[in-house]
């Protein structure tokens, strides 16, 4: 398992287009991959599922991989987030 703590940096936080952005990312890989809130845990693959989570600007996640591909999913995942969705 591979495990990484994510900061939304985006202003406007986790809306449709980078929850769109994070499922298509997550969707290209075999390992299950998921993100967690507070109690909350999420399939990174699925679209409502991160919108639902309603992380706004500078949350903190914990994003969690497991798998044949997990290192290759948390840095695609984690690059989305560093580049802030491309929004700024």
């Amino acid at each position: 398992m591979k495990e990484k703590l994510l900061t939304v940096r985006n202003r406007a936080g986790i809306h449709a287009r980078p929850a769109a952005l994070i499922a298509q990312t997550a969707n290209k890989f075999a390992s299950e991959i998921l993100i967690e809130r507070g109690d909350a845990v999420i399939n990174a693959k699925s679209i409502m599922g991160v919108i639902t989570m309603a992380a706004g600007y500078n949350t903190t996640l914990t994003l969690r991989a497991t798998g044949s591909d997990e290192e290759a999913a948390v840095d695609a995942i984690h690059a989305l987030f560093e580049s802030k969705f491309e929004e700024e």
